[in-house]
């Protein structure tokens, strides 16, 4: 289950080491919802934990996010947590950037761009 939400990037916290194989990363993103400002704090994971790296506190964001959540049992007492666990993040306006070039629809070759048959072959297909 995927959700989106823009907001300001509130503030951003170092990457953990929760255990041998797993690491989180989280930051809270403020989002505007009326009257009320949200403080929401969101969490990202594994490889995605540097996703965070390009942006700065007072960016405007766009986040996708999964909703996740787990029962857990300790010493008879039941508790459920609810996670945010962010997979993608952009400048809020649709520039991407996850520390990869992005590539928009005029990036790509037109007809235009297509090199002349300058070299005398003939072209045998048959389409």
């Amino acid at each position: 289950m995927a959700f989106d939400v823009e907001g300001r990037l509130y503030k951003k916290f170092e990457t953990t080491q929760v255990t041998e194989k797993f690491k989180k990363r989280e930051f809270v993103l403020e989002i505007e919802d009326g009257a009320y400002t949200q403080m929401v704090k969101m969490q990202l994971t594994q490889n995605n934990c540097e996703k965070l790296d390009p942006f700065e506190v007072d960016d405007q964001l766009k986040v996708t996010f999964s909703l996740r959540g787990r029962e857990y049992t300790k010493e008879g007492k039941t508790s459920y947590f609810t996670n945010l666990d962010a997979w993608r993040i952009e400048k809020a306006g649709g520039q991407a950037n996850n520390g990869a070039p992005s590539a928009s629809i005029d990036s790509f070759p037109s007809v235009a761009d297509e090199p002349a048959n300058t070299g005398g072959v003939d072209d045998d297909l048959p389409f």
